[in-house]
């Protein structure tokens, strides 16, 4: 996988300091996010890594399918990414893309995993908590984990805060047999 990542790197870069040049962002976020989804799809990640395709047919038949949802230099990506046979590797791009952004904008992704669903208020102080630890505004993906038990876990960037029933049970249960 980390190879996948230095491999999408370079095109992430160029990507975000394109948008940043023409004051994109968002537009290449969007665009970004349609051709990882397209490209997810099985008969297009087959026919990327057919080497008996015909490349100029399939890059028109791909622009026609993103018709309306990218502009000249997204098609011109587009045209790169298959050119040095990179397709599959627009979801990538994409992530590592908002990565930069999110940088740049001052804000982090949160994915915060609970046993139950947060009311507003205990949204709220997560956020102020993540706000306050991290120094940065957070973005919560909140998703139900049943078998968290109780509690929270939170993935923030390279950070983890597991303050989940069965992350204690597992402390707890690694200090007795210690």
């Amino acid at each position: 996988m980390s190879e996948l990542a230095t491999l999408a790197r370079p095109y992430a870069t160029a990507a975000f300091k394109r948008a940043k040049e023409t004051d994109t962002t968002s537009q290449w976020s969007e665009s970004l996010a349609f051709l990882a989804a397209v490209v997810q799809n099985p008969q297009i990640t087959r026919a990327a890594a057919n080497p008996t395709a015909n490349k100029d047919r399939f890059i028109q038949a791909l622009l026609d399918l993103c018709r309306g949802k990218l502009d000249g230099e997204g098609e011109n990506l587009v045209r790169l990414l298959v050119a040095n046979r990179r397709l599959t590797l627009a979801n990538l791009i994409s992530e590592q893309f908002e990565q930069f952004r999110a940088e740049d904008e001052g804000y982090i992704f949160a994915d915060v995993s609970t046993a139950y669903p947060l009311d507003d208020a205990e949204r709220d102080q997560i956020t102020t908590v993540l706000q306050k630890t991290l120094g940065k505004q957070p973005r919560l993906n909140v998703q139900i984990d049943e078998t968290l038990i109780g509690g929270v876990l939170i993935k923030a960037g390279d950070r983890v805060i597991d303050a989940s029933v069965r992350g204690q049970i597992q402390r707890l249960a690694k200090r007795l047999y210690n």
